[in-house]
Order: structure tokens, then C-alpha cells, then sequence
């Protein structure tokens, strides 16, 4: 008794509209106490109004009242503090606006334990008391507390509804089934659950088994990740380790190059040098050869220069003469280097599009295989503009907007924020999702086929601007019957059957973005898998000859 005393001192010292212990109590001329801070935020909401009222009895004022705390009434709360009883049991805890209030409390209700679908009415614990004491009221069916009691009664006949009628698929009561709904196909609401249960159980069953196959999908998936991953590693260090032996064999070949070239260097030199000494050699015994004729020439006594002469005049046998041919002796080497070099440079270039990752393509077995013959591609095939806001006014635009042609001239094109203007391109009127095919027809010297973002850069001094050179579009050049793939700016050599005529598949959804070349057989020759996180727009771009030109096929 005691503690349901001190639970009532806690509903009397409540504030009824934060549902708290009184803060600065107040207390109203009706009687009605309050926080002063709940019941000044409640008037002010009312400022429009001609009149102030109470939340609880609705006493309205006048004027608005001067409000004071009420000392006693705080002193109280306080003391109710100080019993450390903050909040109410939970089976005695009231009804919030989310909560399912208990249909009999009066006054402020509390949350409901039960529903009763017999008597169709919410009870707290006190009011269920009943159906667990009375034999008759036990026989009651209780359910979780419930909003939707009312949902039960006929709205017509106001009765419970304890019959379904197959025929209109509804809930109805008895005087339903002997009224309107006389003749039709009816069995008691139990009998239906009890069929309609089946076919839940059947349906659960179904997305058990749906669940089981798609974390057994899940699991393949992540364990293609694992083996993604351990074949990236093993692939990058089994890479490294052929390119280190490549860069030793490179390194050792270049020390043996410039072995050789040291050593007959030296050969060389030292045989030069030794040819050298030879003819300094012979520069002094001429120097001191001639020192001695001016010696005898200045002989007056003319017997002693007659004796002195036959000696003297004699000459040494001449070094042969030395003839340099200018020529640069380790020409032969460079050239043989140069040779090696051009050769591991084609070997780089052509055979590099043979080093490809292995893309996996992964698709939901609900979603529609990507097409592989050009019948295939045509069902998706999309009519496409190009818009002429967008155009580099060198472009001129024809056949409906399908065609652009590289003019010497430029065109009369007014000013548009979207206007390419620093290189030779244009983008579609249209935006791609979902599955799009389109043809590109091009004749002259060359052209840029595109799927390009709309936020692409369009300044000119900005190669972002550039099709294929940021991450905003991925370009294909065609140009002399070669084809050249370019996004973010990196440029990769694609091998594939020379044609005038190139065609795009897209597919949004699963990121997928495909290059062909199109002639009496489709051969692909650059497939993306991305993720695509914008709409997507078909571009061209001209940019090598006045006279050239691409043009969207009509493919319909």
C-alpha cells in the first residue's frame, strides 16, 4: 500500500503535458498545476488566440496569467525526489501517443497488455485481471495490444466480424452472410486462417528456400572475391618477379655493353697512345737533329764543316705517316643497342593488349543475358540527336541533328553554357539508362566515339573537356582502320577488324559498356565494367580533317 501511495503523490505532482515530476510548479486559479516552462511554451503557441486556456480543464482566462512558483508544491516534488522512485513500474507506465491505451482507465490511461478479440477492447494489467479470474471471460481470445480492434466490427451491422466470404474476399459478419452476401461461398474467419495459413507456411517455405539460394550465391560471390584477390596477388608478384628478372637481364646486358665498350676504349687508346710516343720520340731526335745542322751552320773554320757534314746530314729512316680517318668508333654498338631497344619497345606496344584481367561478370540469374549477335543488340537500339548547345561551332549539325560534319568555316551557334569550346565535339539531346544500342557511321580521317557524363568540363585549355581523358567519359578512336580506347587519359592499343561503322551497347544497370566493330559479323573490341553513377550521353568528336563526319544510324 505503501508504494501504490507513493506511485499516486507521483501521478499528483505530474505535469500533464510533459508527463514529468513538476519543474517550477505553478498552480493555475482552476486548480490545475503545471512547469512553468510546459505551461509558458503552451500559451505562447496560443498567442494568436483572443484567450488564454487550461490544457486539462480548458478554464479559459482572459488574459494571460502572471504565473509565480508554487514554494509548497516544489518542496513536495522534492521530497518525492529524494525516495529515488524516478520513474513508475513498467506494468504501471501511461500511454504515450505510440502507445495502445487501456480502454478502461479513466483520467490518464495506461498502456494496455492485452487486446481482447471477444470483447474487442485494450486492458491494462489491473482491468485484465478479470479474464484470468472469471471462467467465462478466460474462455476470451487475448492478443498482443492492438489499434485496429475497431476493424473487426461490421461497419454496417455493427457486430463482429467472425465470417469470410470467398466470393468478395472480405471479412463479414453473420447478418452479412444472410443479407447481402447470401449464397456466396462463406466459411467462419477461423477456417479461412486455418487454409489461408497453409499457403503462409507454403509462401514462407518458398522464400526460405530463395533466402538458402541466395546466400549460397552469396558465398560463391565472396568466395570469387577471395579467389579475385589471390589471383591479383599472385599475378602481381609473379609480374614483379618476371619484370625484376627483365630489369636484371637489361641491367647486366648494359654493364656487358659498357664492359666491352670500356675495354676497347682502353685498346684503343693505349694503341694510340703508343703511336704517339712513337712520333714524340721521333719529334725530339728531329729537334736535336736540327739543333746540331744550326750548330755546323754556324761553323766559320770551313774544313771542320766540310768533316762535321756527311755525319750530320744523314737522316733516320721517317715514321710513316699517320692518316686519321674521322669516324665515330663505337657507332655499331649504339645502332645495335637501338635495334634492341625498338624491338622490346614493339614487343611492349603490340603484344600489350594480350596482358588482360580476366572480367567477371557476374549477373542475377533473373536478369536478361547480354546480347551476342546484331539482331540481339537491335532490340535495344535507341533513336539518338546530338544537341546542338553542345556543339564546337566547327561542327556543323544535318540530317536532323544525326549528323556532324568538321566545317572550316564556324557556325552561327548562339552562346550556351553547354557548348564544347575548345575542342571538336558534341553530345546527345538524349540521356542513356537502362539498356541502350546505338551505331556510329563515320567517314575521313577519324572520330571519337563517346558515352560521356553531362557534367563533363566544356572550357577550352582544359584537356578534362577531352573525351576519354578524365573519369567523366570513355572514348573510342577510330583513325586509318585502327582503334585506340582512352579513359582517364590512359590510352590502350585495341586490336580488331578495321569499318567504317562502330556500334555501342550499354547496359546501366550492370555497368556495362561495350565497343564493336560492325560489319557483316559484330566484333567486340572494348568492354567496361564499371559502376555508373549518373545518366550517361553519346558523343563525337571530330577533330583530324575538314570534310570529316559521323552520323547516328537509324536503326529502326
Amino acid at each position: 500500500m505503501a508504494q501504490k501511495g507513493v506511485q499516486l503523490d507521483r501521478e499528483t505532482f505530474s505535469c500533464s503535458i510533459c508527463l514529468d515530476l513538476l519543474k517550477d510548479p505553478v498552480a493555475l486559479s482552476c486548480g490545475h498545476n503545471y512547469c512553468m516552462k510546459c505551461i509558458n511554451s503552451h500559451w505562447d503557441a496560443e498567442d494568436q488566440k483572443p484567450v488564454y486556456s487550461c490544457p486539462q480543464c480548458r478554464k479559459n482566462f482572459r488574459t494571460r496569467p502572471k504565473l509565480e512558483k508554487n514554494t509548497m508544491l516544489a518542496d513536495l516534488v522534492e521530497q518525492l525526489k529524494k525516495t529515488g522512485l524516478q520513474a513508475a513500474p513498467a506494468d504501471l507506465c501511461y500511454a504515450g501517443p505510440g502507445d495502445v491505451a487501456c480502454d478502461v482507465c479513466t483520467g490518464r490511461k495506461l498502456k494496455a497488455l492485452k487486446s481482447c478479440l471477444t470483447c474487442l477492447v485494450s486492458y491494462c494489467e489491473k482491468h485484465l485481471q478479470p479474464h484470468y479470474d472469471a471462467a467465462l471471460l478466460s474462455k476470451h481470445k487475448l492478443v498482443e495490444p492492438s489499434k485496429k480492434l475497431q476493424e473487426n466490427i461490421c461497419s454496417q451491422h455493427d457486430e463482429v466480424m467472425k465470417i469470410y466470404c470467398r466470393t468478395d474476399q472480405k471479412s463479414i459478419c453473420y447478418l452479412c452472410s444472410v443479407d447481402q452476401h447470401k449464397g456466396h461461398d462463406t466459411v467462419t474467419a477461423a477456417a479461412e486462417r486455418t487454409e489461408k495459413q497453409k499457403e503462409l507456411e507454403v509462401s514462407r517455405q518458398n522464400i526460405q528456400q530463395r533466402i538458402q539460394d541466395r546466400e549460397k550465391d552469396v558465398k560463391l560471390l565472396q568466395q570469387e572475391v577471395q579467389n579475385i584477390n589471390l589471383s591479383a596477388d599472385k599475378t602481381v608478384e609473379d609480374s614483379e618477379k618476371m619484370f625484376t628478372e627483365l630489369i636484371r637481364l637489361m641491367q647486366k646486358r648494359s654493364s656487358e655493353v659498357k664492359r666491352q665498350v670500356r675495354s676497347q676504349q682502353e685498346t684503343e687508346v693505349s694503341r694510340v697512345k703508343e703511336v704517339e710516343e712513337k712520333l714524340q720520340q721521333e719529334i725530339r731526335e728531329l729537334k736535336r737533329k736540327d739543333a746540331e745542322l744550326k750548330k755546323l751552320s754556324n761553323t766559320e773554320d770551313h774544313n771542320q764543316f766540310l768533316h762535321s757534314y756527311p755525319s750530320l746530314s744523314a737522316l733516320s729512316p721517317s715514321t710513316s705517316s699517320i692518316q686519321i680517318r674521322p669516324r665515330r668508333r663505337f657507332d655499331h654498338v649504339t645502332a645495335a643497342v637501338s635495334r634492341v631497344r625498338d624491338k622490346l619497345q614493339d614487343v611492349l606496344r603490340d603484344k600489350w593488349t594480350d596482358v588482360s584481367l580476366t572480367e567477371v561478370d557476374v549477373l542475377l540469374s533473373d536478369s536478361p543475358a547480354e546480347p551476342t549477335t546484331r539482331a540481339e543488340f537491335l532490340k535495344y537500339s535507341c533513336e539518338i540527336t546530338l544537341d546542338p548547345n553542345t556543339a564546337f561551332t566547327l561542327l556543323l549539325l544535318s540530317e536532323g541533328n544525326r549528323k556532324a560534319t568538321y566545317m572550316s568555316n564556324h557556325q552561327s551557334y548562339p552562346s550556351h553554357p553547354d557548348r564544347f569550346t575548345g575542342y571538336r565535339q558534341v553530345l546527345s539531346r538524349e540521356s542513356l539508362t537502362g539498356r541502350c544500342y546505338w551505331e556510329v557511321e563515320w567517314r575521313g580521317g577519324g572520330v571519337y566515339v563517346a558515352a560521356s557524363y553531362k557534367n563533363i568540363s566544356r572550357g577550352a585549355g582544359s584537356y578534362d573537356s577531352v573525351f576519354g581523358y578524365s573519369d567523366k567519359s570513355w572514348s573510342l578512336e577510330c583513325y586509318n582502320n585502327e582503334y585506340t580506347f582512352r579513359y582517364k587519359n590512359i590510352q590502350t592499343p585495341v586490336s580488331g577488324p578495321g569499318s567504317s561503322r562502330v556500334g555501342v551497347y550499354l547496359d546501366h544497370r550492370a555497368g556495362i559498356l561495350s565497343f564493336y566493330s560492325v560489319s557483316e559479323t559484330m566484333t567486340l573490341l572494348r568492354r567496361v565494367q564499371t559502376t555508373f553513377t549518373q545518366p550517361l550521353y553519346a558523343g563525337l568528336g571530330l577533330g583530324y580533317k575538314v570534310g570529316d563526319t559521323a552520323e547516328f544510324c537509324k536503326l529502326k
